[in-house]
């Protein structure tokens, strides 16, 4: 997967986003919570993502909104790297503050 980028991926209840940041991997909701859009085809940079609908813009480590219009933050999920496999626990996502 080519750093600076995300792709969707579809396995668990929900969307998820998975980013490379300078070969760290992360996965947050994929879903933009102000307007309903797919973060992982956004611009990423400096671990951030930003919705090409809106420009909100999300944390891609926490989740976190680092830029409005959005005000909800999305689920980080668990990434773990085995060789060359990526493998995200799409059962174990939460809000950043626990939830």
């Amino acid at each position: 997967m080519p750093e600076g980028e995300g792709i969707k991926l579809e396995q668990g209840a929900e969307p998820v986003a998975l980013f490379n940041a300078d070969g760290e991997f992360y996965a947050i909701g994929d879903t933009c919570t102000h307007g309903d859009w797919s973060l992982s085809e956004g611009y990423m940079e400096d671990c951030e993502v930003e919705c090409t609908l809106h420009m909100a813009k999300f944390c891609i480590k926490t989740g976190r909104v680092t830029a409005p219009p959005a005000t909800a933050p999305v689920k980080s999920y668990p990434v773990k790297v085995e060789g060359d496999d990526i493998w995200v626990d799409f059962d174990a996502g939460t809000l950043p503050d626990g939830r």
